[in-house]
């Protein structure tokens, strides 16, 4: 067995640990808002909060960061090609539709943790909030059944470090 297969196993066998979870129905109900939060238009409407409310640098970082989040993101996904938990599981359906066909990596869990290491930048004093909500965006994807924890766990390295190269370099 190579070491995708053993990641696999381990990824398949924590999945169904959450899914068997006791209160996942209320989980699942909770996980939609969170989710939600975490979508793409709601990011540009917050960059153009920042923009108008004179931080022209932070709109700078968030628009050339998530572009840069948003390729490899890309170019991973259609690597990768990992099938969502709902395609690769006998007797499985997710609980949202999916906004794409693959999970490798988790999108909105790149798009958080991109955005809340962004912010905790210019706003220090409320990184415990920022990164509560991101990893609340990555469980929920899993809790929701469109994704396996390792594309949260990758999905929130990738957005970590797009968003501190994009500090680093425009910074």
């Amino acid at each position: 067995m190579n070491i995708f297969q053993n990641i696999h196993a381990v990824d398949v066998q924590t999945f169904s640990w959450c899914m068997a979870r006791k209160h996942r129905a209320i989980l699942t109900r909770i996980g939609r808002a969170i989710s939600f939060s975490a979508d793409g238009p709601i990011y540009a409407l917050l960059a153009l909060l920042f923009w108008f409310a004179g931080e022209q640098i932070l709109t700078l970082v968030l628009v050339c960061g998530f572009l840069i989040e948003r390729a490899l993101y890309l170019l991973l996904k259609r690597g990768f090609k990992r099938n969502r938990p709902a395609d690769a599981l006998d007797n499985f359906n997710s609980f949202i539709i999916p906004a794409d066909q693959f999970s490798f990596p988790s999108g909105h869990t790149s798009g958080a943790f991109f955005m809340a290491f962004c912010l905790s930048e210019w706003f220090p004093g409320m990184n415990v909030i920022f990164y509560f909500w991101a990893a609340n965006v990555g469980l929920s994807r899993i809790f929701l059944g469109v994704h396996f924890p390792t594309d949260t766990v990758i999905g929130a390295l990738l957005g970590s470090a797009c968003a501190a190269l994009a500090i680093g370099v425009l910074v």
